[in-house]
């Protein structure tokens, strides 16, 4: 038997009206969305129904599934890719140097040098500590012989991101 506390704890997979993961949520704005018509259970298993938790009200008790979908057409959110700065970098990186992997006294480097006509775009930039940046000087990365740890790239959707991630679960699970 499942407490309350455990219950209010789950999230919820939401679905767009095309089919396509989109973000996971708390179980308290899922209700939100069924109980207002927003949204409707999915049943994503093909047949069996998935998982679903119960949820008690003075009036009815509301089956809160695993997956649900949107029913209404929501403005998709204009997103656009962040500008190359130290913050964003830090994070596409995971705070630590492409090049040697350290966490310590991380900097900005550009790939190509911005002397020898690299831009500051999110292809040429990456964290580097100051030992492995200054190292590297004037120089490539091939032309110094440090090889990158991951191709630089600009940041995805979220959306896209998240979606990536629930399928590849989907995927480990079966």
């Amino acid at each position: 038997m499942t407490s309350i506390t455990d219950v209010l704890s789950r999230s919820v997979v939401v679905f767009s009206q095309n089919y396509l993961p989109v973000s996971r949520i708390n179980i308290k704005r899922a209700i939100i969305l069924l109980v207002t018509g927003k949204a409707e259970p999915l049943d994503f298993v093909g047949g069996t129904g998935g998982t679903s938790w119960p949820v008690r009200s003075p009036n009815c008790i509301l089956q809160v599934p695993e997956y649900i979908r949107l029913t209404i057409a929501g403005k998709e959110r204009i997103w656009k890719v962040p500008p190359v700065n130290r913050r964003e970098v830090l994070r596409r990186d995971g705070h630590a140097c492409q090049y040697c992997g350290s966490g310590k006294h991380l900097t900005l480097d550009h790939v190509i040098p911005r002397s020898k006509g690299g831009p500051h775009t999110w292809d040429n930039v990456v964290t580097a500590c100051e030992r492995c940046n200054s190292h590297k000087g004037n120089r490539t990365p091939l032309q110094a012989g440090m090889p990158l740890r991951s191709q630089p790239k600009a940041p995805i959707h979220p959306a896209v991101s998240f979606s990536e991630h629930f399928w590849r679960e989907q995927q480990l699970r079966e």
